[in-house]
């Protein structure tokens, strides 16, 4: 374990960061449920979602130990690295003002709507409509935790403080948004995506790097170089969209 300290803070600052965002997604939707149809049915999704992701785990964690280190690296990094880009590029865009700010008061709003017409549709079956939309909320923002903290852990010991990171922001997001009985309106999300996409990024091409059996120059520090490189670049893109008109940006 103690050559994995220098991993130890990247992996449980990347899950907490990411699964911070997750859970404030999911307890968006949950909500919306809970205020159109009561707690129970939305209690009863998110329950659902949360067993579902505990048997996904204990089922799949002990194959992973069966699949060659370098192999499972080089598939986790690639994947963690199109991930972190996927959600870097929307980071990079939404800071330059190309793309609009993710608002959950705007999804608060907008499933509350989708789950009032459905009340007015389909009366009946709308407990189990409003139980499945939020059982789909949590298993499918609880599904990218998972992959996060498999993937920032990978073979380096570092699945307990990575699992410690995600529980932590989950519990905190639950705490706040039950607490308030409504959207954590203000939890800079944009600024976490875009920390996230820079961390998951560089852990992308650190992982990569290492199942291919390159030697990076200090080891598992080379994370917070990635990271700073990311982040560089990252900041040179938002001043260069944020200073091309709107129109060339987007074509």
């Amino acid at each position: 374990m103690t050559g994995n300290l220098p991993l130890l803070w990247p992996a449980m600052a990347s899950a907490f960061l990411a699964s911070l965002v997750e859970a404030v997604e999911a307890l968006t939707i949950v909500l919306a449920v809970a205020t159109v149809r009561g707690w129970r049915p939305a209690g009863f999704g998110a329950l659902a979602g949360l067993m579902v992701l505990v048997v996904i785990v204990v089922a799949l964690g002990p194959l992973l130990g069966y699949v060659p280190l370098r192999l499972l690296q080089v598939v986790i990094g690639v994947l963690l690295l199109l991930f972190g880009m996927r959600w870097l590029r929307k980071a990079i865009l939404r800071s330059a003002g190309v793309i609009p700010l993710h608002d959950e008061a705007t999804t608060f709003a907008v499933e509350t709507a989708e789950l009032r017409e459905q009340a007015r549709r389909k009366e009946a079956r709308l407990e189990w409509l409003a139980a499945l939309t939020s059982f789909k909320a949590v298993l499918l923002e609880g599904l990218e935790v998972v992959f996060i903290v498999i993937a920032v852990s990978a073979g380096r010991g570092t699945l307990l403080p990575a699992s410690a990171g995600a529980l932590a922001a989950c519990m905190l997001v639950c705490a706040l948004g039950f607490a308030v009985h409504r959207p954590l309106t203000r939890v800079p999300e944009n600024t976490l995506k875009f920390a996230v996409g820079v961390m998951l990024s560089a852990f992308g091409v650190f992982w990569t790097g290492e199942g291919l059996g390159v030697a990076w120059p200090g080891a598992d520090l080379a994370i917070i170089a990635f990271a700073g490189l990311f982040l560089a670049v990252s900041r040179a893109g938002v001043v260069v969209l944020t200073r091309r008109p709107r129109a060339e940006v987007l074509s």
